[in-house]
């Protein structure tokens, strides 16, 4: 595996402008793996993705996989990188779902693990805020902890972004 990346975040913290900037990084061209599912009369989500999508511009080639993460790095395995924005998405949809996301997490690790090409991930920060009122929003948010840290164990670097500027977080010093 040549390497995988973890960049996380608070929202609207630059995560993913940092990510798409390293994914184009080595050859100027990269996969883009969206996870994010627009409904029908959700026009809001449909402007967001549109404007993803328009800031990306031409350098992108994009899968959607809101659900089967793994089959899209598996498939997608060859010489561009790939950039999958984001985890709480594909989390929030196999919640939604009904799917065992513990098990689609482990499985997601081990793919990673296997990948030959870089597979740079964005997921979201999720515990820094209050307890929520409602137990969906409780599990959701722990949920979204221990999937964010067992990617990140799986990950060869972690970098935690911060007002649009990358702090690295992994690899550290692992002495406590």
């Amino acid at each position: 595996m040549e390497k995988s990346i973890l960049f996380t975040g608070g929202s609207r913290s630059g995560k993913s402008a940092l990510a798409e900037r390293r994914a184009l990084r080595p050859c100027g061209r990269a996969i883009y793996i969206a996870t994010a599912q627009v409904h029908d009369g959700d026009d809001e989500m449909a402007e967001r993705v549109a404007a993803h999508r328009a800031r990306r511009g031409g350098a992108w080639q994009t899968i959607h996989a809101p659900m089967d993460l793994c089959g899209a790095l598996d498939d997608s395995n060859g010489d561009l990188p790939r950039l999958v924005d984001c985890l709480t998405l594909w989390l929030t949809n196999l919640m939604l779902a009904g799917m065992d996301w513990r098990a689609e997490t482990a499985a997601l690790v081990e793919t990673i693990g296997r990948q030959r090409a870089c597979v740079i991930l964005v997921t979201n920060e999720v515990g820094s805020g209050i307890v929520p009122e409602n137990r969906l929003a409780r599990d959701f948010r722990d949920a979204a902890g221990w999937m964010n840290q067992a990617v990140a164990e799986a990950c060869d670097e972690v970098w935690l972004a911060v007002a649009g500027h990358p702090m690295r977080v992994k690899p550290n010093d692992h002495s406590f």
